[in-house]
């Protein structure tokens, strides 16, 4: 607004000036004054007023590789040619948010379209883009791929290799208390590669949060907060500092390197040892992804200042959580390739997840698909969470993450909700349902459970069973006891309740955790399926690793539901994503770059992608074999 002003009152003074000196100047002079006037309209209108009144938002300008190598003398150019678009230096220093000066070269700053066209078009630079916004993709694993810490005479190889590698992880932060961040006795001195820092914050104090095992934290918010507005941390609950909120980034980067830890659950359910693929491989944690409404949002500039420093500070392998939908935009006008093309050059291997598309599993939804990193799909475990549920004499079997016994009156959703559509816009009014668990089908309502659990929880309900196809049937942490069903369990309990007189009395059990009876791995219905929609002749994902239903640390003071209403406080929570999928494989990755250094990106990638182990089973309308390359 203060820029606005300006321009204008200069704009004002340079017109009150031609208007009094006309009333008493010759012609000629009037003439002269008008050249004058208009020259320097122009002047301030290309360089001067179109900032001010034309859209001003965070570009990022990209020059390739970084040949100075010097991060001075790259500022200095940096600004140098910003300044080209300003009508003084002090100007483009003001706009400058971050300068790209150590593996790669370019800036972000806050330019209006014409100053972005300009600079696009200087020979120096590669791509001048908007840096726009992404979205974070949200124990047993290990097991089921056969990396066990068992007895036997051989030592896993999960604690042979890794101490040496450190694995950068670009989320939400870290939650530095959590067991699977502290360092084990045995642990050696930080290796010294490492050129990183922890830097200190709100509820970060270094010298507590750091160690041997977690070495580095950094946090990036100044496009974050040129997209979004200045970072609440009073109605919007986040810590200016690598302190992680929305737990995300604290789950991903235990799945990836965490410490072991034993007798973990989520309230008795999944309880085992947990840790991450590469349990004494260093952590080095990059906040480029902030909490709104529990979800993380990440800008662009941010995101390439992190991958930036990472390479500078020393990090092996990278793990990031996070891309864009289609429609993709061409690689290297998107800061995750540029950074990961970077990475690659460097030796470093950079995972990505494939992306979640909840509604139905379509082609060509895949993002990340940069040919030099791994994108990596989310499929199952050979762990399933039955629940027995008892209405009157008849027992139906559906999944949950229920820990109590529940005991109410079923009611069907017609009940509460006009059509018998379980969503918020919907709610009948004056009805109230407590002591009631109600009776909800995604093929009449929502598709997703969440939607279906808010709704009931708001009208006080006790519990839900949601009944959809067997496909997507996945429990999850819901605000209120939520059991899934699918379409037979539920048109069996719909038909009970319809022909009941009076309304039947329900008893939902706790849940069971059973192992190895389930098929697996199959591959997720939320994970998005290729072929890439920009170059669909390489094939993405690459790789599928475990994605649903992930036991990791979590933040104490972040609720496990991610609901403001929910009072539960967990060390370990349960996460389903192509976001839980990634780390899996950079942990591994991790492993493989410690037995084999010299191995490039594409070597690891390719070591990743052909090796595997027989596994055959059967389901009544198919067979899978996956066989050893």
């Amino acid at each position: 607004m203060a820029a606005y002003f300006v321009c204008f009152w200069g704009l004002f003074l340079s017109c009150s000036i031609y208007f009094v000196q006309s009333k008493s100047t010759p012609q000629v002079k009037l003439i002269s004054h008008s050249v004058f006037i208009a020259s320097l309209i122009t002047t301030y209108s290309l360089k001067y007023l179109s900032s001010c009144f034309l859209h001003i938002q965070v570009y990022i300008v990209y020059l390739g590789l970084n040949h100075i190598r010097d991060p001075g003398l790259t500022f200095h150019y940096h600004l140098q040619l910003l300044s080209t678009v300003f009508t003084c230096e002090k100007d483009a220093e003001h706009s400058i948010l971050y300068s790209y000066k150590y593996s790669l070269s370019g800036f972000s700053a806050m330019l209006n379209s014409t100053q972005a066209a300009t600079l696009a078009n200087m020979r120096e630079v590669v791509s001048v883009f908007r840096s726009k916004s992404s979205q974070s993709h949200t124990t047993r694993s290990w097991d089921f791929l056969g990396l066990n810490l068992d007895n036997s005479e051989v030592k896993p190889l999960q604690l042979i290799y890794g101490e040496d590698i450190i694995v950068g992880v670009l989320d939400t932060g870290v939650w530095p208390e959590s067991e699977s961040f502290r360092e084990d006795p045995s642990m050696g001195p930080i290796p010294v590669t490492w050129k990183g820092e922890c830097v200190k914050g709100e509820r970060f104090e270094p010298a507590a949060a750091c160690n041997r095992k977690l070495i580095g934290a950094r946090y990036y918010l100044k496009g974050f907060e040129q997209e979004y507005g200045a970072l609440n941390t009073t109605e919007n609950f986040e810590y200016e500092s690598p302190r992680d909120f929305v737990g995300h980034g604290t789950h991903t980067a235990s799945t990836a390197v965490g410490s072991i830890v034993e007798d973990t659950s989520f309230f008795d359910l999944g309880k085992g040892t947990a840790r991450g693929g590469a349990p004494r491989a260093r952590l080095a944690v990059y906040k480029v992804c902030w909490n709104i409404e529990y979800y993380g949002r990440c800008t662009e500039a941010d995101i390439m200042a992190a991958f930036d420093d990472a390479l500078h500070d020393g990090v092996h392998v990278i793990s990031a959580s996070f891309g864009p939908i289609p429609p993709l935009v061409p690689f290297f006008r998107d800061s995750s390739s540029i950074g990961s093309f970077h990475a690659m050059q460097l030796g470093v291997t950079v995972v990505f997840s494939a992306g979640n598309y909840d509604v139905s599993p379509e082609p060509s939804l895949v993002g990340n698909v940069e040919p030099w990193s791994i994108c990596v799909a989310a499929s199952s475990v050979d762990r399933t969470f039955p629940t027995k549920i008892i209405v009157g004499d008849n027992v139906y079997m559906g999944e949950s993450l229920i820990t109590t016994q529940i005991k109410a009156k079923l009611v069907d959703a017609s009940t509460y909700f006009y059509n018998g559509i379980c969503k918020m816009d919907n709610i009948k009014p004056s009805k109230k349902g407590a002591g009631r668990i109600v009776l909800c089908f995604s093929t009449v309502g929502p598709k997703l459970s969440l939607e279906a659990a808010a709704a009931v929880k708001t009208v006080n309900a006790t519990g839900l069973i949601f009944v959809e196809p067997m496909s997507r049937q996945l429990p999850d942490v819901e605000v209120v006891p939520t059991v899934l069903v699918n379409l037979e369990e539920g048109t069996k309990i719909k038909y009970y309740l319809a022909e009941s007189p009076r309304l039947p009395k329900v008893q939902i059990e706790p849940s069971k955790t059973v192992i190895g009876k389930a098929p697996a791995p199959t591959i997720a219905y939320f994970s998005s399926r290729g072929p890439s929609s920009i170059t669909p002749d390489i094939l993405k994902p690459d790789i599928s690793a475990p994605g649903v239903n992930i036991l990791a640390a979590w933040p104490p003071e972040t609720p496990p539901s991610l609901s403001s209403s929910d009072g539960c406080s967990v060390n370990w929570n349960f996460q389903s994503g192509t976001s839980m999928a990634c780390p899996h494989v950079a942990g591994v990755a991790a492993l493989v770059k410690s037995a084999h250094p010299s191995w490039s990106p594409a070597a690891i990638r390719s070591a990743l992608m052909t090796t595997g182990e027989h596994i055959l089973w059967t389901q009544p309308w198919t067979v899978f074999l996956l066989v050893d390359q």
